[in-house]
């Protein structure tokens, strides 16, 4: 499929002019003022997830200029590219396919008659697997002996996870403690060893190649720790989420589950590394969460561009980034389960679009991927919140509200939707004060992302919401959103530093380098 870059497209150049003439001083106070339809016309319901993005600098023109820029960059042919199989991921040669993980299983008249025959071939590979992750979930979620899991990764192998648990704490069994373990840094893990026992701990080591740097260090370190503490049955108490199955038996593991290369790490909580989450909610709550992400899917995959929601926010990005020169995203989830979504955020995006050349490999003439940051509401308001307002730059913001609350404390709740919708207006609308220091210009942007309650369905689905978001804008950048060699060269390096650490040679390194590994090496 022949790809055309967003800044050679027709449309480009007719929003660089409408940006000019009217997009550089939108303000959204006035398009409500005049336009008693804006709030639907920018709002939309998708598959458990609700968006407003009425109070962004968008109106009707730049809208439909934005979604023929789509059209004219081959967004719509580009996933429909995904979803065949084809190896979009050209620089490593992979099809990109996680949306398979989550898709339900079909029999053989169905496959026949939806499937290629290589996607058929995945998807029963992805069943066979997916079960009996699913069985061993179960069989740990009845063992009462089995007090504590803790998950060894790092990236796509922790950061998903760990939110994922955490956002759905509410259906997590009980009797059981779920921990966290990722940097190499040994005072997480050894903060972590110092509150169990081994004869109650069951170790998840997260790596696909059974080779991560990090991942390997904590994980000798944990069955050091196992043995040096009376631990006698490594086969019980550590499993391995790999494809690298010769290595996981040599390190004395024989329950292992693996996943494919067309799975990346930030996109594979739905595989195999998302068994911490099985572990926690359960096979059927589990299900479910593959079916809210599959819906979202669906909609993604069939709805027009007018009323695809991954495609309005993407292309919101790209008018954002391109045009207005914003450079960050703040994302204050409302809801303290999902408190760690900007962390995973963060990875999904920045790794996927934080890229320099376009798939041909061309330096691009224009900026890719925001700096996403963010931290929950309220206690963002408290923080960040004072530049948002106030501060020079115009940050984006997206909130991410939820309907109803699993609690039954009274008035915490009313007070917490409060506060979001209070947060929203006091952006847009601002208030105007002569002695400047109480002056809020009002016109800064937020979307609104509204779950009716926190479920596996709706987090699965706000999940992939945002994954295909980030597809599209990587699409109509015209880059390859699914490598990530950005993260290979420091790795590198650092073997070779770390044997430098060792023996004090600084030959060859640059003065700074050479001075630092001094000063780290003096008594």
């Amino acid at each position: 499929m022949t790809r055309t870059r967003c800044d050679r497209t027709p449309a480009w150049a007719a929003l660089e002019s409408a940006y000019q003439k009217e997009g550089h001083a939108f303000d959204v106070r006035t398009a409500f003022a005049t336009d008693a339809g804006r709030f639907e016309m920018f709002s939309q319901q998708a598959p458990h997830v609700f968006a407003d993005l009425s109070k962004n600098r968008i109106d009707a023109n730049t809208q439909a200029l934005l979604f023929e820029l789509a059209r004219q960059t081959g967004v719509e042919q580009h996933r429909d590219a995904m979803f065949a199989g084809e190896a979009i991921n050209h620089t490593e040669q992979r099809p990109v396919m996680h949306w398979l993980l989550r898709n339900p299983a079909l029999d053989h008249t169905e496959l026949a008659k939806e499937a290629p025959e290589n996607i058929a071939l995945e998807l029963s590979k992805v069943h066979t697997t997916l079960d009996a992750m699913l069985a061993y979930a179960e069989t740990v979620r009845a063992d009462v002996q089995i007090t504590d899991v803790v998950n060894i990764g790092i990236g796509g192998s922790d950061l998903g996870p760990q939110m994922a648990v955490l956002a759905l704490n509410e259906f997590a069994v009980p009797g059981k403690r779920f921990h966290f373990v990722s940097n190499v840094d040994g005072h997480e893990l050894a903060a972590v060893l110092k509150h169990l026992k081994p004869e109650s701990t069951l170790f998840l080591i997260a790596s696909k190649t059974f080779t991560t740097i990090e991942t390997m260090t904590n994980g000798l370190s944990a069955k050091r720790w196992f043995e040096a503490h009376g631990g006698t049955d490594i086969a019980r108490h550590f499993a391995a989420l790999t494809t690298n199955v010769p290595a996981a038996n040599a390190f004395g593991i024989s329950t292992t589950f693996g996943f494919w290369d067309w799975v990346g790490g930030r996109y594979s909580l739905w595989s195999a590394i998302g068994l911490p989450l099985a572990i926690s909610i359960g096979a059927d709550d589990f299900r479910e969460f593959l079916a809210g992400a599959h819906a979202m899917d669906e909609h993604f995959k069939t709805a027009p561009l007018e009323r695809n929601l991954p495609v309005r926010l993407a292309l919101l990005d790209v008018w954002y980034r391109n045009f207005h020169g914003f450079t960050s995203r703040s994302i204050a989830p409302y809801h303290s389960a999902l408190r760690r979504l900007p962390a995973y955020l963060q990875q999904l995006e920045m790794e996927s679009n934080g890229k320099r050349v376009d798939a041909k490999g061309e330096t691009l003439p224009f900026a890719t991927s925001p700096v996403l940051w963010g931290e929950p509401g309220t206690n963002g308001q408290h923080a960040y919140f004072q530049m948002l307002h106030q501060g020079t730059d115009v940050v984006p913001l997206e909130f991410v509200a939820v309907k109803k609350p699993m609690h039954t404390l009274e008035n915490h709740h009313e007070l917490l939707l409060a506060n979001v919708l209070a947060q929203a207006q006091a952006l847009m609308v601002g208030k105007e004060d002569a002695g400047g220091h109480k002056h809020f210009t009002g016109n800064r942007p937020s979307t609104f992302l509204l779950l009716d309650e926190l479920t596996p369905a709706s987090l699965g689905a706000l999940i992939a919401l945002q994954e295909h978001r980030v597809f599209t804008s990587g699409a109509v950048w015209g880059i390859n959103s699914f490598d990530q060699w950005g993260v290979e060269l420091g790795k590198v390096l650092a073997r070779d530093v770390e044997a430098r650490l060792l023996k004090g040679d600084v030959n060859g390194l640059d003065g700074s380098t050479a001075g630092l590994l001094q000063k780290l090496r003096a008594s």
